[in-house]
């Protein structure tokens, strides 16, 4: 039994949309795509949920589109095969995937995206990277001397988070034992399970200023550009430790190289860059209150088998229960 059988993450699903009869995708064979990415766990999740594997032709109904990169790809099968009405899609944000959305929504196709479906190991990510920041380790991991003991507790913080997706209700259940005040802030109003208290996006200014740390996990969207700019990290105190592990443009990379530069925040962790990859001689690679991961919250081995999962759920409310999870709306982009 391998490491990753005995400690397996769990999919956060949050709630699946029932699609009335009318608005469920015809039933009809399913093509993995790319055909190389098509790996034994994917065609087991579609033939175990009761689906019809079959290849890209005239009665293709369904695509579960594997790739992470070329997404131009995906729009020309689209185009080439207008009888599909259901696509599955990998990752959790679809912004790669905004020309296929915007050029192919349309009443009789379905979006779904893989989104809660990889929350536990980007909390897990978020967890760390919070207390690298808190604890000063990324000055540490510089430094040549022994230098003065600095380092801030995350028990009792103010931790606010930008989303209330899956990540969000991870991260709330990963901070009770450090009895931290978690803030969420949403778009919509609702409160959250297990939160201290939810707030819609027009109150974030309001939060920042006593928040110890600001995670972020909302979709990049045309609102959501440059959310953090210079002027909100100004609200933050010096004190206050910044973590991206939603997407890099989410963060006005310029204003936050100054905030770090400038000692006005202690610490930022950075699994997603604007622009990404971050290029090679990047000043941020050498400010020593910068932590930066390539995008690597969650690895390709651990979320196989989370979006296999995600498939093979899809592909049950495909052939069945018209129980779907991850909808997306290509207006809103998530």
């Amino acid at each position: 039994m391998t490491r990753s059988d005995r400690f397996a993450h769990q999919a956060v699903t949050g709630e699946a949309k029932t699609l009335p009869d009318e608005q469920r995708p015809a039933v009809g064979p399913i093509a993995l795509l790319p055909a190389a990415k098509a790996e034994s766990r994917f065609v087991d999740a579609v033939s175990d949920a009761g689906g019809e594997i079959g290849e890209l032709g005239s009665d293709t109904r369904a695509v579960v589109w594997l790739a992470n990169d070329h997404p131009e790809a995906l729009v020309e099968v689209l185009e080439q095969h207008p009888q599909i009405q259901w696509v599955q899609l990998p990752w959790a944000g679809v912004d790669a995937f905004a020309d296929a959305l915007s050029s192919h929504d349309r009443a009789d196709l379905l979006w779904t995206s893989a989104k809660g479906a990889y929350a536990q190991p980007v909390a897990e990510h978020a967890l760390a990277l919070a207390l690298a920041g808190l604890r000063s380790l990324s000055l540490r991991a510089r430094a040549t001397s022994w230098g003065e003991k600095i380092g801030e507790s995350l028990y009792g913080a103010s931790v606010t988070i930008v989303g209330a997706g899956g990540i969000a209700i991870e991260l709330i259940r990963l901070l009770q034992p450090f009895s931290a005040e978690v803030t969420i802030v949403r778009r919509s109003a609702g409160e959250v399970s297990g939160a201290f208290r939810t707030v819609t996006s027009d109150r974030l200014d309001d939060v920042l200023p006593e928040t110890d740390v600001l995670i972020l996990a909302a979709a990049s969207t045309g609102e959501t550009r440059h959310l953090i700019d210079a002027r909100r990290l100004s609200l933050l105190k010096p004190s206050a430790v910044l973590v991206n592990i939603a997407r890099g443009p989410l963060v006005d990379t310029d204003a936050l190289l100054d905030a770090l530069q400038d000692e006005r925040l202690l610490a930022a962790g950075l699994d997603v860059t604007d622009p990404e990859p971050l290029p090679e001689g990047h000043p941020l690679w050498t400010e020593p209150r910068a932590l930066i991961t390539p995008h690597s919250a969650d690895t390709p081995e651990m979320i196989a088998p989370l979006l296999a999962e995600r498939v093979r759920a899809n592909v049950e409310a495909f052939v069945s229960t018209g129980r779907f999870i991850g909808i997306v709306d290509p207006k809103s982009g998530y």
